[in-house]
């Protein structure tokens, strides 16, 4: 959802006559921070950055920075009072204005806070700069109607907004005529559309609506809740071809306790009852998760229960996070607050135990024929091993051999795996089959249009965290885990 956002402010920008700074150049006259207020860290680095740009634009007239997404919405003027050289303070629901208060602060010679407190415009209705050719993220809602103890983002995002269904399959067609091959549905509780359009099967009918969309391959979407996970759904993604056999369905727990703790209406046998659904529906699905360790009030029995539901969910992959506390949420209040040490033993036992499931559901894959979409700057090692690197249809990541005819991002092969490792697959025989797609076209024409631009572009440079289809989560990173 962030990085979406942050395609919409690039857009914005550029809509407004601001170019892109060069890759790598320290001379960008406004500076962007997009932000998030999940886990503790995010407020750290924000501050951090904000101190290493001070001296810079203090020797640099006329540089601007702005900050905006969930940090501003929570902290609002402590922004400016803590950083008095930010200029521009915007909110989660006002990001179409940072053109206007980025004049606004030139002009006056004063910083500009502007925090809404509902939503001023859908995102999706504003200009994009998408980094990506072939895949794209489509908002189908934003906020949520949740109210977990450990979370902070109902708060900043405020309740559930859904777009109408016929908006996003425009938007989503007018995608695919541009080249794009795979879409990301996206929401903070993704399943709960069309909670408010009063049609429960709404997001069911979605997925079968994407699936006679010509042209368009691959449908992913992101991040569900086990509450709204109904029948109709698991159905629509069995029947609807171009839906993958891929699912992100967070766990957070095993505990019922620490599920009732948390407020999450649903419990283990819930859980792993969907779960059982999805793999009878459709057997080669790999299925991801989202789960926290050391919430407060949870014992060493707890615990096991969460690990007895790995091994019985067999994820494909898990980001596990330990426990943020987040002032402002109901659990940052409560009592059995939990050690460091114990949440940090606990985390690592989680952790090794995902990893030698992750590589033992990895190498039931060997032997398989896949066809994988070729991926742009996922194999970092691409150059000095000679391969490139896709995606399976489940979204695994799989390196190949590089084949002797050219192949682009976009562009679909047919590889044999031969090798798992916990966090990918390789292919190392010879490519069985090449298809070029109009998405590699699409790739293939924004990069000779890069090529025919100049290196030093005139105009205003806007520096923007990097965005675009993000690299894959680390399987273990500390936070809370929001979803």
């Amino acid at each position: 959802m962030n990085v979406h956002d942050s395609e919409r402010l690039a857009g914005l920008l550029e809509d407004a006559g601001y170019v892109r700074a060069p890759e790598g150049a320290d001379a960008a006259d406004v500076v962007v921070f997009n932000t998030c207020a999940v886990r503790e860290n995010a407020d750290n680095k924000l501050y951090g950055n904000l101190g290493h740009l001070a001296p810079k634009k203090a020797a640099r007239p006329g540089m601007q920075i702005a900050v905006g997404g969930c940090l501003a919405q929570k902290d609002r003027d402590t922004i400016v009072k803590k950083a008095p050289w930010v200029d521009v303070v915007f909110g989660t629901h006002n990001i179409g204005k940072l053109p206007v208060l980025l004049e606004r602060a030139r002009v006056q010679e004063e910083a500009q806070v502007e925090i809404a407190e509902s939503l001023e415009a859908f995102p999706s209705t504003l200009p994009t700069r998408r980094e990506s050719a072939y895949a794209a993220w489509v908002s189908i809602s934003v906020g949520c109607n949740n109210t977990c103890t450990f979370c902070i983002v109902p708060a900043l995002r405020g309740k559930e907004k859904d777009r109408r269904p016929g908006d996003i399959l425009a938007e989503i067609e007018a995608l695919v005529a541009e080249g794009v091959s795979e879409i990301t549905l996206l929401g903070q509780n993704v399943n709960a559309y069309g909670s408010d359009i009063g049609d429960r099967e709404a997001f069911s009918k979605l997925l079968r609506a994407c699936g006679k969309i010509e042209g368009l391959e691959r449908v992913r979407f992101t991040s569900p809740h086990p509450r709204d996970f109904t029948d109709d759904v698991i159905a629509a993604m069995a029947e609807t071809p171009n839906v993958m056999p891929q699912l992100h369905m967070p766990l957070q727990s095993g505990s019922d306790t620490v599920l009732k703790a948390m407020r999450r209406s649903y419990r283990q046998e819930r859980y792993l009852g969907i779960i059982e659904k999805v793999r009878a529906a459709i057997p080669h699905a790999a299925i991801s998760t989202d789960i926290i360790v050391g919430f407060p009030g949870e014992t060493d029995e707890d615990f096991e229960q969460t690990l007895h539901v790995v091994r019985e969910a067999r994820f494909a992959q898990a980001f596990t996070f330990q426990y943020s506390k987040r002032p402002g949420t109901p659990a940052a209040e409560m009592d059995g607050q939990i050690p460091k040490k114990v949440v940090q033993e606990r985390y690592e036992r989680l952790v090794a135990l995902q990893e030698e499931i992750s590589w033992e559901e990895n190498k039931k894959q060997v032997g398989r024929t896949l066809e994988l979409m070729v991926a742009e700057g996922e194999g970092r090692k691409d150059d000095s091993t000679h391969r490139l690197s896709g995606r399976a249809p489940d979204n695994r990541l799989v390196h190949f051999t590089k084949p002797d005819q050219e192949v682009r991002p976009g562009d679909v092969v047919t590889v044999e795996i031969t090798y798992a490792a916990p966090h990918h697959l390789l292919a190392e025989g010879p490519v069985l089959d090449v298809r070029r797609t109009r998405a590699g076209d699409a790739w293939e024409k924004r990069n000779a249009e890069k090529a025919g631009t100049p290196a030093q572009p005139a105009g205003v440079l806007l520096g923007l965290p990097k965005i675009g289809v993000p690299e894959p989560l680390p399987v273990a990173a500390s936070g809370c885990g929001c979803d």
